[in-house]
């Protein structure tokens, strides 16, 4: 019987592929536009969100919530 190359991996092979799909994924920084501190990193897909992101979160130095831009 020839070897056909198809052989099933088990849970190995759905955790590679899961890591492989994180790896889209880009680290940004938000920073606030009232007194323009960085105050949370997070991450972003680029291929669903291309342009930068606007989130209003709250600024601990500020004491509110205000709105938090994407920066370099």
């Amino acid at each position: 019987m020839p070897f056909s190359g198809l052989v099933w991996k088990g849970p190995e092979r759905a955790a590679r592929i899961l890591m492989e799909v994180e790896v889209v994924r880009t680290r940004i920084t938000l920073a606030c536009t009232e007194c323009k501190n960085r105050n949370y990193n997070t991450t972003k897909d680029k291929k669903t969100h291309p342009d930068r992101m606007e989130i209003k979160k709250y600024c601990r130095f500020c004491r509110t919530h205000t709105l938090h831009k994407e920066t370099k």
